[in-house]
């Protein structure tokens, strides 16, 4: 059984577009999103710096149009389930056809216009907390008034709060956790910092129509899998102040009987907690064409 999944915002690295604008129809495909979205995608995927696509709202629509492209380089693919972190869970609404590819670009435009706009409001952040005992963890976070908004698996919480409140944890670490990484991200994402985005996005997703998923959908929210687009969408909505549980999530795909999982690009950091989450699950994660041969190659294996 496999699983098609597609990373958050902090995967981004500055040029990672340049090899899938190679391909054949790629340029034309982005150059017509850039269009409709109001941003010009290829510059910052090929041109801009880190600091460029840090962006909130640079980063989020270079990500999911990366991801759509990407999917769509391997062909025709058939996934028994689709999931996505954060902003790729608007990736794997498209993948779902619960959206199509220019609407879940210019919702997530609008996404990440409203989430960086809540983010300048106050100075906040996010940091991952690798190791420790979850349970420990999310006392001692709650203790320092931060947000465990990320709850990965594989023994990773990322923490979200002000700047003063990182500050906090990077010199009192909860018990047993090894490290504290700042992460690439603009704000306090997935908590209540967020709450006037989720007006705005609501507002903006109250004149669509969604389609039902043609495939599995599991929402990080609870992990579930959501069988209706109206669901879909009113989750993609409120997930942008809500936690992201890509731990129930990993649970829901071991529930399936997953056997693979591709990571839609720039990949490698499901596919990262999917090594040490699912032990036996094989896992690929596409960084640049010269993947996709080997990926075609698992999902025929074990695609349906």
């Amino acid at each position: 059984m496999l699983v098609l999944v597609a990373p958050g915002q902090g995967a981004q690295t500055p040029g990672f577009l340049t090899p899938w604008l190679e391909l054949p129809g790629a340029a034309a495909r982005v150059a017509a999103w850039s269009d409709a979205i109001g941003l010009d995608l290829a510059h910052y995927g090929t041109q801009a710096d880190a600091d460029a696509i840090r962006d909130t709202a640079v980063a989020q629509p270079l990500l999911v149009a990366a991801g759509i492209l990407s999917a769509a380089a391997l062909g025709e693919v058939s996934p028994a389930a689709v999931a996505g972190h954060s902003v790729g869970e608007f990736t794997a609404a498209a993948f779902a056809g619960v959206l199509d590819d220019t609407t879940a670009l210019t919702l997530v435009r609008k996404r990440g216009l409203a989430m960086a706009d809540a983010a300048a409001i106050t100075e906040t952040g996010m940091s991952a907390l690798l190791g420790g005992d979850p349970e420990v963890s999310v006392a001692h976070l709650e203790k320092l008034g931060l947000t465990p908004a990320n709850i990965n698996g594989a023994g990773q919480i990322v923490a979200a709060g002000t700047l003063e409140q990182l500050a906090a944890l990077n010199e009192d670490k909860p018990e047993g956790v090894r490290k504290v990484v700042p992460l690439k991200v603009a704000g306090a994402f997935h908590t209540p910092h967020m709450a006037p985005a989720v007006e705005t996005l609501a507002k903006a997703a109250a004149d669509l129509t969604p389609a039902d998923p043609t495939v599995t959908y599991v929402s990080n929210k609870d992990g579930l899998a959501v069988s209706t687009g109206a669901e879909i969408l009113e989750r993609l909505v409120g997930q942008v102040a809500n936690p992201v549980r890509w731990d129930l999530c990993m649970e829901t795909f071991k529930e399936l009987g997953v056997t693979a999982i591709v990571e839609v690009s720039p990949g490698g950091t499901l596919v990262g907690l999917a090594k040490r989450a699912l032990p036996g699950v094989k896992t690929l994660a596409l960084k640049t064409p010269d993947d996709l041969e080997a990926a075609r190659e698992l999902i025929a294996e074990h695609g349906v």
